[in-house]
């Protein structure tokens, strides 16, 4: 009894230790982890705020250009349009506002209100009844006051987002302390329990050291731009639950920035299509009636040569219509649309025109969808038209239509020579084609119709062979027009 008492007390104050010790470092690491999660959360809610002012930045510029056009066209079209970009600046304002968290940030978007308000009143009380009276040394004063204002806004919008990402790169900081001391907090609880400190090594190693690591890297690559990073944890604890929050996090920031670029090169497109299209317009409308009206007494050699002057002033005016549908806003309300009844009217319309040329062209399946029946034809005529033209005489295209989960599919599928690897990336750009007399609009214009419809086109590769770009749009969609 002696020896099991001494051997026994020793055992049991050496294991009650190791227990002490494995008990506190549990506590402590938890404690970290819990930590790690809040920052990791908070900065999840920062990139948002980051995200929010961006778009408040767009928003600003938005109904900067809809002044820019009242003073362009000199009527007031474009007064509703304005009218909604003023209050998304508003929503915004507001919904940063709820997330800023220092008496700096308050400031900056009570200055943000304010210069909202001024530019308003400008453009309200000032610029517009200039412009319908036509008084245009007036509006350019005032237009000056208005930039001034915007630049304003742009410099605070700025301000809100270094400090976001200030603020972001802070918690990452935090985080790396929070794992530095937990890992001398276990360096310290393993001296004593060598043979113990090996599971307990391997378990915080497996468990937790190297999934905060991940985490960290990960939060390091994102904090650098990488918004392709993705982290690789398929554990079902806390780690693997941030790591999901993380990737989508990135997933939503990636997607976000990409249609806020879009979205600015569309602007920026459709700003100087509406402000170039009328002067250029009229031009190419007298060229046509002249060149017609020549055609009509020229002889065969000369009515040849008129032809080509006629074709081109087309493709320039088709260039024209292109780039000022970039820009034209969806009309007012959405309505139910029968996609099988757009592919049929698509198919009849090529095949009255002789554009099939030999080309075998099937529609399959049903969808319905709300939309804009114009625009969505519009979409379909074009994708089928490509696939058409890509198969070439002797070729087949065929239409499948489908709708599941909420969601109505429209594929479109050609045995032609398929799509380069190269240029898959780019098929959706303004500008970009692979046709020799093509505009490089059609496939431009059509994504963004899909989207207007919170819908996506997708290209890819035909599973015969070919290209198969296929139309996604929702058969009840939100946030509906």
């Amino acid at each position: 009894m002696a020896n099991w008492s001494g051997t026994g007390r020793r055992l049991f104050a050496a294991f009650g230790l190791l227990i002490l010790a494995y008990g506190v470092a549990s506590f402590f690491t938890l404690a970290a982890l819990r930590e790690i999660h809040g920052a990791l959360h908070r900065t999840k809610e920062r990139a948002d705020s980051v995200r929010l002012a961006l778009e408040l930045a767009s928003a600003v510029r938005d109904q900067y250009a809809h002044q820019a056009h009242t003073i362009i066209l000199g009527d007031a079209s474009h007064l509703p349009l304005y009218d909604g970009a003023q209050r998304r600046v508003r929503e915004l304002t507001a919904a940063v506002r709820l997330r800023a968290d220092s008496p700096e940030e308050t400031r900056w978007l009570d200055d943000i209100e304010r210069a909202t308000d001024d530019l308003d009143h400008i453009f309200r009380e000032r610029i517009l009844p200039a412009v319908l009276k036509g008084r245009r040394a007036e509006v350019q004063a005032e237009h000056g006051r208005a930039q001034l204002q915007v630049t304003l806004i742009q410099e605070r919008t700025t301000m809100l987002v270094d400090r976001l990402e200030a603020s972001i790169k802070a918690f990452e900081t935090h985080v790396n302390a929070l794992e530095h001391r937990t890992n001398r907090w276990t360096a310290l609880f393993l001296v004593g329990a060598p043979v113990i400190a090996v599971a307990v090594g391997v378990y915080i190693v497996q468990s937790i050291a190297r999934p905060v690591s991940r985490l960290h890297e990960g939060a390091a690559r994102l904090a650098a731009g990488d918004l392709h990073t993705s982290i690789d944890i398929q554990s079902p604890d806390e780690f693997g639950a941030l790591a999901r929050q993380f990737n989508t996090m990135t997933q939503a920031l990636r997607e976000n920035q990409e249609r806020l670029v879009q979205s600015e090169k569309l602007a920026g497109i459709g700003r100087l299509a509406a402000g170039v299209a009328h002067e250029i317009n009229n031009p190419l409308g007298v060229i046509l009636g002249y060149t017609r009206l020549l055609k009509k007494h020229a002889d065969a050699s000369t009515a040849s040569d008129l032809e080509i002057i006629e074709d081109e002033t087309l493709r320039c005016k088709e260039i024209v219509e292109g780039l000022l549908d970039l820009s034209r806003p969806l009309g007012a309300p959405r309505q139910p649309v029968d996609l099988r009844e757009l592919c049929d009217d698509v198919a009849t319309r090529l095949a009255d025109s002789k554009a099939l040329d030999g080309v075998g062209l099937a529609v399959h399946g049903g969808a319905t969808t709300l939309g804009h029946p114009l625009k969505l034809r519009q979409v379909l005529l074009n994708l089928v038209r490509n696939a058409v033209e890509a198969a070439g005489p002797g070729g087949r295209v065929d239409v499948q239509l489908a709708s599941s989960g909420g969601v109505a599919t429209v594929s479109v599928a050609d045995t032609g020579p398929g799509i380069e690897p190269r240029t898959q990336d780019r098929l959706f750009e303004p500008f970009f084609t692979t046709k020799p007399h093509g505009t490089g609009l059609g496939l431009a214009v059509s994504q963004a119709i899909a989207r207007a419809h919170d819908g996506t086109i997708e290209a890819s590769a035909a599973p015969g062979g070919g290209a198969l770009f296929t139309l996604r749009l929702p058969t009840d969609p939100t946030g509906g027009k």
